[in-house]
């Protein structure tokens, strides 16, 4: 039986009486989710990556099917590594295929890489490497794959580690766009870690992304602009390169992750923040945080209501019996 777990707000700048007629219920839509990443939903079937290498496919009465995917290398056993981003193609009903981003060990070195994989007969299958060996360590894998407006593939691509990559002339701390003919171009630098991209309804790309220590950033990307890491962080300023719209603050750490707009807000995915930031981009002020479920991985919309993954046995949290647990909530 789904369980109905009531949630915890903390309100910003609002008065409980705002919020005293709306009943917030989160529906455990599946459970025993391992170590779940980025979630796609086509038709009534979630398909939701997990890094341990393996596809979550959810139907709509919630039951689980963990299927394997089947690479070109094996999965690294780095710190935040394994298979993370995860994008359905838009034509997905014909080809059954998707993108994915993984890390993977070769020759005693860690890489990252942008394949296509393909599903059949309940498998995937890895049949198209599209951007290779792409130098990365323990952390900041960055590995955020989202389909834009234009129908291209953006990717998010982690500084490895190594702050000076993210103003180097090299793939790490940049968010990249797919060309139709294969090709990547480099849509803006300065990035440290970024985590999350979605876009409004004009158009317009917010990014989040992994201060460090604290500073965490949401971000308004335009092609071709600096974000500036690590030359300014947070509020800092400096000629020629972009600041944040929203941080965390130099005392406050989110550790933010998957983003999505859903009914006019930004909602925020935070794994050390332990909760989903909601906020108005009309004032680019966070209204309020829903709490209570420890990690939060991802966030996704269908339009009538948000959807969301823990991240809780990631190795960093305190996994219940459940956990982790793909959630709905009536917002």
């Amino acid at each position: 039986m789904k369980k109905l777990i009531l949630l915890s707000l903390i309100l910003f700048g609002c008065t409980n009486e705002e919020f005293a007629n709306e009943k917030l219920v989160a529906e455990q839509v599946a459970t025993n989710l391992d170590i779940p990443w980025s979630i796609n939903l086509y038709r009534d079937t979630f398909y939701i990556s997990e890094r341990v290498g393996t596809i979550a496919k959810i139907t709509y009465d919630g039951q689980v099917a963990h299927e394997k995917v089947t690479l070109s290398d094996p999965l690294s056993g780095a710190s935040e590594a394994g298979i993370l981003g995860f994008a359905l193609k838009s034509n997905f009903e014909q080809s059954q295929e998707a993108f994915a981003y993984y890390t993977y060990d070769q020759n005693g070195s860690t890489f990252n890489r942008v394949v296509t994989i393909k599903y059949e007969n309940g498998t995937w299958q890895e049949t198209e490497i599209h951007l290779n060996n792409i130098p990365t360590g323990n952390i900041h894998h960055g590995g955020r794959l989202e389909i834009g407006p234009d129908n291209l593939l953006y990717v998010t691509i982690g500084d490895a580690g190594n702050p000076e990559n993210a103003q180097a002339p090299v793939m790490n701390g940049k968010i990249l766009r797919m060309q139709k003919d294969g090709s990547f171009e480099v849509y803006s630098t300065g990035h440290r870690n970024p985590q999350g991209l979605a876009w409004n309804e004009d158009g317009i790309l917010y990014e989040a992304e992994h201060g460090q220590s604290a500073n965490d950033e949401i971000n308004i990307i335009e092609q071709g602009k600096n974000y500036g890491y690590p030359i300014i962080e947070g509020t800092q300023t400096k000629n020629g390169y972009a600041t944040p719209i929203i941080t965390s603050g130099a005392n406050e750490t989110w550790a933010p992750s998957g983003i999505t707009f859903h009914k006019g807000k930004l909602y925020v995915a935070t794994l050390r923040g332990e909760s989903i930031k909601v906020i108005e981009p009309s004032t680019n002020k966070i209204e309020r945080s829903i709490t209570g479920f420890g990690r939060i991985r991802d966030v996704y919309s269908d339009g009538n209501s948000l959807y969301f993954i823990t991240n809780n046995t990631d190795g960093r949290g305190a996994p219940s019996v459940d956990d982790d647990v793909l959630y709905r909530l009536n917002e």
